[in-house]
């Protein structure tokens, strides 16, 4: 959808990155790395994106090799920041509400949660929770597809109900660090019944 919207994969790609993480600032190999592309195609879209002044460059002295180098940051000045935050932030929430509605056609879906890369925790192991009776090999297709719609690789746990039940009654350490962390739930039956 986005690809279409602003004309380039990469450019999208590059956008996600920037206006999920406003604080960090990237240097062009680092980001052909997370895109898995072509250095001369990253290159053009970031001085597609510092021409319009999305964002900007920095150049800083690396001590080790006394040599200067360039990093890349989204602009929070730029004058569409917000609006363009808001477009792929709702853009993501359009594909996490089709992730959920996808998990509920293929079986009993009691807790499906994204938490990791999608609260911004990178010490949070996983990126998506799933407690019900659930094809292993349909959601994995589900996730397949879900992780092409967001051009990312992600870790899930599948967990029936009752292997949930045993490894919360036994206060599991991996469980309860997902449960403790920043998420965004999708479907919870477990501990809201009434919500849907």
């Amino acid at each position: 959808m986005l690809e279409q919207l602003f004309g380039s994969q990469s450019r999208v790609r590059l956008l996600q990155i920037f206006l999920a993480n406003p604080d960090e600032k990237y240097f062009v190999r680092e980001l052909t790395r997370s895109l898995n592309s072509q250095i001369n195609a990253v290159r053009r879209e970031l001085e597609n994106l510092e021409d319009l002044g999305v964002i900007k460059i920095s150049e800083e002295i690396e001590e080790k090799k006394n040599q200067k180098k360039k990093y890349y940051k989204v602009n929070t000045d730029f004058i569409l920041y917000h609006e363009l935050k808001s477009i792929f932030q709702k853009a993501q929430f359009l594909l996490e509400k089709r992730f959920a509605k996808s998990v509920r056609k293929i079986g009993k879906v009691y807790f499906l949660a994204l938490t990791g890369s999608f609260v911004g925790k990178k010490d949070v192991p996983i990126d998506i929770i799933a407690v019900g009776s659930l094809g292993k090999k349909k959601f994995e297709k589900i996730i397949r597809s879900f992780q092409k719609d967001l051009k990312r690789e992600l870790n899930y746990t599948l967990l029936d109900r009752e292997e949930f039940d045993y490894r919360r009654s036994v206060a599991d350490r991996f469980l309860y660090n997902i449960l403790d962390s920043d998420k965004i739930v999708l479907i919870d039956e477990i501990f809201n019944p009434t919500e849907e």
